[in-house]
């Protein structure tokens, strides 16, 4: 991974993280759990996704790793740059989570759920400093954009943690979470 690369999915990464605990500090119970619709997940289920979902990439990345290299899918992954740096600001694209990074209740306690989401993202952190591995040529599907290089597929978790800060943003704006709010006060 190159220095501008690197620097990059590190800020990315950390401004996600940042707005992400800004939007959740001092959410009540309530707040936590309010659904916009039936089908629509609460902020708690979004913010145990975004864990499920970094630990499978991070996972996937290692196992990805001990592979051989594919130098020849280079040029198909590069051309998919726009789609990946795009991925938060493309809502109106919607992606069904696998059955698998699909919220469960694994953190029901928001101070849990808090401390397991900085945990993974100081894991992801830490592997983006510090890795030496050639990442530009080992790949892995994505659902919608089909194979991806392991350093777009970190990209992918800052810009999956913009995405769905929007979609807490989206929450947030609804005029009964508002009245939550009011409630709360």
């Amino acid at each position: 991974m190159q220095i501008r690369e690197r620097q990059f999915v590190l800020d990315q990464l950390a401004l996600s993280e940042a707005r992400l605990l800004e939007l959740v500090d001092g959410l009540t119970p309530e707040q936590w759990s309010f659904r916009e619709t039936p089908e629509r997940w609460s902020i708690a289920e979004i913010v145990e996704h975004l864990i499920l979902f970094e630990n499978f990439i991070l996972r996937t990345i290692a196992t990805v790793l001990e592979a051989p290299p594919e130098p020849g899918k280079k040029s198909g992954a590069a051309r998919k740059e726009p789609l990946v740096m795009g991925l938060a600001n493309a809502r109106s694209t919607k992606i069904q989570a696998r059955e698998s990074l699909r919220p469960v209740g694994n953190w029901p306690d928001a101070d849990e759920r808090i401390a397991e989401l900085r945990n993974t993202r100081a894991r992801t952190m830490t592997f983006a400093a510090e890795t030496e591995a050639d990442l530009r040529n080992h790949f892995f599907p994505h659902l919608a954009f089909g194979d991806l290089d392991c350093y777009q597929w970190l990209v992918v978790l800052a810009q999956h943690g913009a995405r769905h800060v929007l979609q807490i943003e989206e929450i947030k704006a609804d005029p009964l979470y508002r009245l939550l709010t009011r409630a709360a006060q």
